[in-house]
């Protein structure tokens, strides 16, 4: 068995997930984990399997052949076992054009690597305008300045709200 990745975005319509899990298991893979979201219309997402080496090649000419979704499929990676901490941030303020560029600038002013990004929009009534909330899971040197991490993060704006939580691992 070989790790796989693939991502998939098209229309949303019911039983995609299905033909495409349906797929997987029929060439003997194993589906590990997943994560999906309905965007503007368009069901979008990424997968992590193993697959048998001799369905790869199978596997790729289907899921280029499917009616409805465009789907990158391409071999995993082994994961490293660098020393590495892990730590939530959590941030919550007012939407503006290019936050998500500042924080992800601020980010990587520390050397440290993103291993899961989602971020939104909502109304704020109360605000007059649109929330931004974002919550980021970071890896991170075990000698990285967390209070000066937070320090940058809410210097992109006055009205940021920064959480950040040190995961055991």
């Amino acid at each position: 068995m070989k790790p796989m990745i693939f991502t998939l975005v098209g229309p949303d319509k019911p039983g995609l997930l299905n033909s495409v899990s349906k797929a997987v298991y029929q060439r003997g893979g194993n589906w590990l984990g997943s994560n999906f979201s309905h965007m503007a219309g368009h069901f979008a997402g990424f997968v992590h399997i193993d697959l048998p080496a001799e369905h790869h090649a199978d596997l790729l000419e289907l899921f280029s052949r499917h009616p409805d979704l465009h789907i990158h499929l391409v071999e995993g990676q082994a994961a490293t076992n660098e020393a590495m901490q892990t730590v939530e941030v959590t941030i919550t303020g007012n939407d503006k054009a290019g936050i998500v560029q500042e924080l992800t600038h601020a980010l990587n002013q520390f050397n440290l690597n993103i291993i899961k990004f989602d971020s939104n929009c909502s109304s704020a009534p109360n605000w007059g305008s649109m929330l931004f909330t974002a919550k980021a899971k970071v890896a991170v040197a075990a000698d990285v300045d967390l209070f000066a991490l937070r320090t940058a993060l809410e210097n992109i704006a006055n009205d940021l709200m920064v959480d950040l939580d040190l995961i055991e691992n």
